[in-house]
């Protein structure tokens, strides 16, 4: 693509985005993800009220009376994006691509943050590390790593989110809000999943598209798996084929949703036809409360 084009392609999401940040989200962000770490500022009496487990018992024998520790938060926090770029996010019917969604959503989390004065990093994964971007601030940061989403070409086809989220472990050592965005068509991620959510403030953002979960009634339908490029044949015009379909969709939803529900992390899903920025703010107003 020339660069001229890339360049105004990338603008647009700016505008689109950066706009609906200040617009929608101004205050809803900060009071979603408020809290998340906490410093030591000082000791004090105790007072009626505060809670015992707080209690500095080294001051409190020194001074014969009791004293407690006092916290206030730590307003700068990481936001990392652990974006699945892998080949079946390549795929949309709704005018747009999954990863054009997942793009647009990356942005607008980004100059949220950026508002907030927060860092924001990115880790672009397909089923191998594809890049890896540290937290930083600032809005050429940001435009950075939009350019990166669109236009990055992975080496990787298929989708493993446990290698994102293995890296994600190893690499990251203060404690983070990670946006995993993804289609999550991945074999099982379980284990570094539950080693992520105590490390971090893991929230699943599942982007798809309705024709994924159902076949449309033809007669003979040929079907491309974009991740291996396999191509078989299957009878669409059968209703115990079209069913068989939907039921597979269902349990692989209904499991993936029991596995957040497990390890008490927070999943949004985002179709391509949905209005994104009411299902965020949503979410975001869940939070806050």
């Amino acid at each position: 693509m020339d660069p001229k084009e890339i360049i105004k392609h990338i603008r647009q999401i700016e505008i689109k985005t950066k706009g609906l940040s200040k617009s929608i989200f101004s205050g809803e962000y900060h009071s979603a993800f408020k809290g998340i770490g906490m410093s030591f500022s000082e000791v004090r009496p105790y007072k009626y009220g505060d809670e015992v487990r707080y209690i500095d018992w080294n001051v409190t024998a020194r001074n014969d009376e009791p004293h407690i520790k006092q916290f206030e938060e730590e307003r700068e926090l990481n936001v990392i994006l652990l974006i699945d770029i892998s080949r079946s996010t390549f795929f949309g019917t709704k005018g747009k691509l999954k990863n054009d969604l997942a793009t647009e959503i990356a942005a607008l989390i980004s100059f949220s943050a950026i508002s907030n004065n927060d860092k924001v990093g990115a880790i672009l994964f397909t089923d191998r590390i594809e890049m890896y971007i540290p937290p930083k601030k600032g809005k050429k940061h940001i435009l950075r790593i939009i350019r990166e989403i669109i236009y990055f070409t992975p080496e990787g086809k298929k989708t493993d989110i446990s290698t994102g989220l293995r890296y994600l472990n190893n690499v990251l050592l203060k404690r983070s809000i990670v946006f995993l965005i993804s289609d999550f068509i991945t074999p099982d991620f379980s284990v570094p999943l539950q080693i992520a959510r105590k490390k971090h403030d893991l929230i699943a953002l599942r982007i798809y598209d309705d024709m994924e979960l159902q076949l449309p009634e033809v007669n003979i339908l040929k079907i491309k798996d974009p991740e291996t490029e396999t191509e078989y044949l299957t009878d669409a015009s059968s209703a115990d084929v079209r069913q068989k379909y939907v039921d597979a969709s269902k349990r692989h939803i209904e499991k993936l949703k029991t596995l957040c529900k497990l390890y008490k992390i927070d999943m949004v899903e985002i179709a391509l036809n949905d209005d994104y920025t009411l299902r965020l703010r949503s979410f975001f107003k869940k939070r806050a409360k």
